[in-house]
């Protein structure tokens, strides 16, 4: 309840949207290679992004 009006960092929404990029490449891995691909390097240049940030 305390958390409710605290704002997420840029580093924690990347976080999120690297997780949800990581879940869809391990989803399309089985079914559509291409695609799967392309979800995981979005994800990789996502995790560039927040390495970039925290340091």
């Amino acid at each position: 309840m305390f958390g409710l009006f605290k704002k997420t960092s840029e580093a924690d929404k990347l976080q999120k949207k690297y997780e949800k990029l990581m879940a869809d490449w391990h989803k399309l891995s089985t079914t559509n290679r291409a695609e799967s691909d392309k979800k995981y390097a979005e994800a990789q240049n996502i995790l560039e992004q927040i390495e970039k940030l925290k340091s």
